[in-house]
């Protein structure tokens, strides 16, 4: 059930809103500008049984008109003039008697409560997704939900300040639907230039990255995702203001079909882009924190997950910074509490590589002067999954104590966020530490790290983006409906 509380609630706004407008809705006071009071020479309504006219009063050269709902409908009210010019305007009755102007979904009266209504709702789902991160990044940081959470939280933030924005010029039912739509155009347009800036700090990375580690295609994927983005913002925008302007394709006929398919296509892209992007904040957000994040004094074991090794069997250096880096915990945690922890170097043998990983690390911790019973030492594992699932059955094979063991992990800045959701999907409990690289080879690293994230969580991200387009969808139709009748 807390689960779909921010559900519910949303439910509950929706009933007290509606309730609202069948209460309030059942009239409407229409305002017609006319060049003079003296020139109206007669009223019609197309309609017998749909309204009723309540009351009609002059302010000014404006003509008030109020009616009254009494059955569902359309009628057109047309005012004659003795120039023989007419002014009219179009009202629908709905259930429960409510009316609109000029549109299925035009301005009725006590529909400003809307506007308020997807705001509010926004604002308390917000607020419960602001909880929820806290909550579960404080029982466990390495959840693809935190993610998705920390997504949500970036999006909610920019529709609400465009909601805000809204609420004071509001129009009509339909503008509010347009207004909604919209939101995720403002959210990529806004990130755009920083989108750009950063590929261009990539693309000069990445170069870098090529000249000291070779030339291909992964050592560009930095530039290539950055490029995607921002080739994607673009396309959305420019395929407006082109389709504005040509007479290929007719979007500016109301009762057309074009309009409403480029209302689709753009809204759905830029959703998509949208939704990439704050996967992309969250992504970034959750891990740097666990990158920084160092684990409780009061681990029992301690995993080097392994990389490529030198043709001597030596460390690279990024395998060293591992190790160093787990060297440097077990001192702090030595310090602060008095406690020793086992390593468990973790690695295979590639076919390029004349030993296991595993046992190169192990032999740098001897040289470090790690006694050799300290030491657990896996030698099968091919990757990170691999390397945690295999460290672990070692661990409980050695394990004596009653509670179950107190794990930590070693790996690369970029590594640990990834290391720690592999972990998590195998239900064992670890924190994870980071040893440093260059800025030039991380930035790329991570961003193969966050296309992996995409990857594995791939089944979840493609429901979440076909609920959007469905959202979309309904959303346009909404509209294509109300400018239609």
């Amino acid at each position: 059930m807390r689960k779909y509380r921010h559900l519910l609630v949303a439910l509950l706004l929706i009933l007290v809103c509606f309730a609202y407008l069948a209460v309030r809705g059942r009239v409407l006071t229409v305002r017609i500008l006319l060049p003079a009071r003296s020139e109206v020479i007669s009223r019609e309504c197309s309609g017998d049984g749909v309204v009723r006219l309540l009351e009609e009063q002059w302010e000014d050269n404006t003509l008030l008109m109020t009616f009254e709902g009494v059955s569902p409908g359309k009628v057109d009210v047309n005012i004659r003039m003795k120039d023989d010019t007419n002014r009219y305007v179009r009202l629908y009755v709905h259930v429960f008697g409510i009316i609109t102007e000029n549109e299925i979904l035009g301005y009725s009266t006590g529909s400003e409560i809307v506007p308020w209504t997807v705001t509010i709702s926004a604002l308390l789902l917000l607020a419960d997704q602001i909880v929820t991160y806290r909550r579960q990044t404080a029982v466990n940081l390495y959840r693809y939900e935190n993610i998705r959470c920390l997504g949500l939280i970036f999006f909610l933030i920019f529709l609400i300040f465009g909601q805000i924005t809204y609420l004071f010029s509001y129009h009509s039912l339909l503008s509010t639907i347009l207004s909604i739509l919209s939101s995720a155009q403002f959210f990529s347009t806004i990130l755009l230039p920083i989108a750009f800036v950063g590929s261009m700090i990539i693309l000069v990375s990445n170069l870098k990255l090529m000249r000291r580690e070779g030339k291909n295609w992964r050592n560009m994927l930095g530039t290539i995702t950055g490029s995607l983005i921002c080739a994607g913002t673009l396309f959305s925008l420019l395929l407006g203001e082109f389709l504005q302007r040509t007479t290929l394709v007719d979007v500016h006929n109301m009762n057309g079909i074009a309009l409403y398919v480029e209302m689709l296509v753009e809204a759905a892209a830029f959703t998509v882009i949208s939704y990439l992007e704050c996967v992309l904040l969250g992504t970034i957000i959750l891990a740097v924190r666990a990158a920084k994040r160092i684990p409780d004094f009061d681990r029992d074991y301690m995993l080097i997950l392994g990389c490529m090794i030198r043709e001597d069997g030596s460390l690279t250096p990024l395998l060293k910074g591992r190790a160093d880096r787990a060297l440097e915990f077990s001192g702090m945690q030595k310090a602060a509490t008095g406690k020793e922890l086992t390593f468990v170097p973790s690695g295979g043998q590639g076919s390029d590589e004349i030993m296991p990983e595993a046992l190169a690390i192990r032999n740098y911790l001897i040289e470090q002067g790690v006694p050799e019973e300290r030491i657990l030492t896996e030698d099968r594992s091919v990757n990170t999954e691999e390397n945690l699932r295999y460290s672990l059955e070692l661990i409980r094979g050695d394990w004596k104590g009653k509670d179950e063991p107190k794990i930590a992990f070693s790996t690369t800045n970029y590594h640990v966020l990834r290391g720690g959701l592999f972990a998590t999907q195998l239900g064992i409990a670890v924190q994870g530490i980071g040893s440093p690289t260059r800025s030039y080879f991380w930035i790329n690293a991570f961003v193969r790290e966050y296309i992996a994230t995409l990857y594995y969580e791939r089944k979840s991200h493609l429901k979440t983006i076909l609920f959007l387009f469905l959202c979309i969808l309904f959303m346009v139709l909404a509209a294509r409906l109300s400018y239609n009748s």
